[in-house]
């Protein structure tokens, strides 16, 4: 049977030929590649964080802090990275963060569509943003037969609150991932220093300009009112919530609820309690609150306080290995964000189908050297704080 591991055989065979890839298959050269290709204003709201970037940056860099020894004479030739997730078998344990300003990433203006279309092409599940350039019902369209997960930001008004994820799971969403942590947004220094916030633009509004509860909120059309109907946006953005709104949330849908941003173990604890279906170990790349640590560091406390309750991660992956690291700390799944985004820069629903491969032939690969054939074997053997 093929392996993600394969590719690079396809891409060692292409180069015979003098082809080389159109998108680079390392996350930095790929970052400065996408940075020559994208304007000002939306490079510095990708890859901007809160504050000085401290806990941005630290993310990515904790990975070196964990290492995982490898285990020789076990036969890795057959290898095995299907994980198990509310009753679905996913073919790999990677998914594709949401990002709200995915659909500007393509110059047609469709990212969002292009992303789904990576995920067809992938078979990696896209969790799409409310914050996305084409309504819902496209979006998930797009994925075929891949899985897709809806990311809530609640807003203030609970009848669009059940709009937008009733819309979500009438078109076939397999959960509502809610975030917890962006009720109001952190100190970003390159968005401000530029003045510039894309929704505040008009841009990402589509799954509310299309909603039929916005609209009666409205009262008159988007068309020739864009600016009232982002004013409008504006102030139903951002709902807080607390512990007491779970079986509110729950309530909404049939569909598990995820939440997203839980980084303390306590958090974890309560989570379960009120009835959560899923974690979601995250602190939103460093982009909302500055002087945390890094999220990998917290991810093991996180999951031993969830018990049986699955446990997904992002912030700060950059690579296959940084995916192999973080199952073998619990992780059920795990997510990168700036890559496929880059991908989608420089190669649209090819480039970002070809980042994800990327990562996942380096995890692949690591696996197969380190003598652990499947995700079970990676979390037994686990990774290591190093000194």
């Amino acid at each position: 049977m093929p392996h993600y591991g394969d590719y690079q055989n396809l891409i060692y065979g292409q180069g015979l030929q003098g082809i080389l890839p159109k998108v680079p298959v390392d996350f930095a050269t790929m970052e400065a590649a996408a940075a020559k290709a994208m304007p000002p204003y939306l490079l510095d709201y990708v890859q901007g964080g809160c504050g000085d970037e401290a806990t941005q940056r630290r993310n990515a860099s904790a990975f070196a802090d964990w290492g995982m020894i490898p285990r020789m004479m076990i036969d890795t030739r057959v290898r095995d990275l299907s994980v198990e997730l509310f009753g679905m078998t996913f073919p790999s344990p990677l998914f594709m963060a949401p990002i709200g300003v995915t659909g500007l990433a393509t110059s047609d203006g469709h990212g969002d569509i292009a992303a789904a279309r990576a995920a067809a092409m992938s078979g990696v599940p896209l969790i799409a943003s409310t914050l996305s350039n084409d309504p819902v019902e496209d979006v998930i369209a797009a994925a075929g037969e891949t899985p897709c997960f809806f990311q809530l930001y609640t807003p203030k008004d609970e009848d669009l609150a059940q709009s937008l994820v009733a819309r979500a799971e009438a078109v076939g969403a397999k959960a509502i991932v809610v975030t917890l942590d962006t009720w109001v947004t952190g100190w970003r220094p390159r968005d401000l220093n530029n003045g510039s916030f894309p929704q505040l633009k008009g841009h990402v509004m589509e799954n509310y300009f299309s909603d039929p509860v916005f609209l009666k909120l409205l009262g008159k059309p988007v068309e020739g009112n864009r600016q009232e109907a982002v004013t409008l946006w504006a102030s139903l953005f951002g709902r807080v919530l607390t512990w007491d709104d779970i079986g509110w949330l729950k309530s909404l849908t049939s569909l598990p609820i995820l939440l997203k941003g839980i980084c303390h173990p306590d958090d974890a604890r309560r989570a379960v309690e009120a009835g959560a279906d899923g974690i979601y170990c995250s602190n939103h790349g460093g982009r909302q609150a500055n002087g945390g640590i890094a999220a990998i560091d917290c991810l093991p406390g996180v999951v031993a306080a969830a018990g049986e309750v699955p446990v997904l991660f992002d912030s700060g992956v950059r690579s296959g290995s940084d995916v192999v690291k973080a199952l073998a700390l619990g992780a059920r799944m795990v997510g990168v964000g700036r890559p496929y985004y880059y991908g989608l820069v420089l190669g649209g629903a090819e480039g970002a189908a070809h980042a994800l491969g990327c990562i996942l032939a380096e995890a692949d690969l690591m696996m197969a050297v380190n003598g652990m054939p499947t995700i079970a074997d990676v979390r037994r053997e686990g990774a290591r704080r190093l000194d």
